[in-house]
């Protein structure tokens, strides 16, 4: 048994045919489907279930594959570990971001990480929360930024910053020029949601039960800026979060930012990995880079240039 034998039970688990799986592994099919069967004749177990159309892994061969992905992952952190001994600021890392974060953090952390670390590859994967959760715990991600909370204890968890929410609405919606706004505001209102699997869906029901408002039945979004669409067509209001209404997001016609008083609802965003990992003072390091964007980056008072006197009265807020 050998590395490259682990590798190629690992493609073809997570690829399910041998095609796909050799050309990920960049050998050809005949070389990777003969290392299994040598694989499966060293162990003396079938791993694979050959079928005509698709491949499935026995129930050992599953097994096998979820332990090799672990094996895989202590390797490359070994790997990882002697180049950062040789070059502390260089190596690669994988890091997982959920959607309705990912593309209004990044613009505002990129540049700071590269000119801290410009050696550095940063590889970023966009996935639900539970998927990127999943991939920490399997090892094909180094680290993930999430919201919290996050229950596993195999995870150290980093705090970074909270982010508040606003409350987005049509140009002339009753509630257009109330700001700041309450929470018992929302009592008589049904927003616009994600739909399922989203934690920023989560997050929002929180807040609809908490100010007695509901969910406009009949719709659910599969990214932010759909919402934001929807609003800008006025069909319903919704929440956003502070960075998804920050340059250089184009701002939506049609659609007023109201803020919240204080304490507005928020959610805390946080970095994690493996307490298992070497890499740990690394990560610490990216955190802080992080932990240091500008206040203001969070505060909605800053946006809304074309009705600024809409969007007031956030002071400190408290996570919902």
């Amino acid at each position: 048994m050998n590395l490259r034998d682990l590798q190629y039970l690992v493609a073809l688990a997570e690829h399910r045919h041998f095609g796909r799986a050799a050309e990920a592994s960049f050998v050809s099919q005949p070389t990777l489907s003969t290392q299994i069967r040598k694989l499966e004749d060293e162990l003396g177990v079938a791993l694979v279930e050959r079928t005509p159309r698709k491949v499935l892994l026995t129930e050992t061969g599953g097994e096998i594959a979820r332990r090799a992905r672990g094996v895989l992952s202590q390797i490359d952190e070994i790997k990882a570990i002697a180049q950062r001994t040789r070059d502390p600021e260089s190596g690669t890392i994988r890091l997982g971001i959920f959607p309705t974060l990912g593309p209004y953090l990044l613009p505002h952390v990129v540049p700071p990480l590269r000119a801290r670390f410009p050696r550095l590859e940063l590889l970023l994967r966009e996935e639900k929360t539970e998927q990127v959760l999943h991939m920490l715990r399997e090892g094909t991600l180094d680290a993930g930024i999430l919201a919290l909370p996050v229950h596993d204890d195999s995870l150290h968890v980093e705090f970074l910053f909270e982010e508040p929410f606003v409350l987005a609405v049509p140009s002339g919606h009753p509630l257009a020029g109330h700001a700041p706004l309450r929470m018992d505001d929302l009592s008589d209102q049904n927003l616009l949601l994600l739909e399922d699997g989203h934690c920023l869906r989560d997050q929002a029901l929180e807040v609809c039960h908490m100010a007695g408002a509901g969910e406009k039945t009949g719709f659910r979004a599969t990214s932010l800026e759909t919402l934001r669409q929807m609003v800008s067509a006025n069909v319903g209001i919704t929440l956003l979060p502070a960075l998804a209404v920050q340059a250089p997001v184009a701002q939506s016609p049609n659609v007023d930012l109201i803020a919240f008083a204080a304490p507005a609802p928020s959610r805390r965003i946080a970095m994690l990995w493996r307490k298992s990992s070497a890499m740990t003072p690394f990560f610490e390091a990216l955190a802080a880079i992080v932990r240091d964007l500008p206040a203001a980056l969070f505060d909605p008072r800053g946006t809304a240039p074309r009705q600024p006197e809409r969007v007031s009265g956030v002071g400190p807020s408290s996570s919902y």
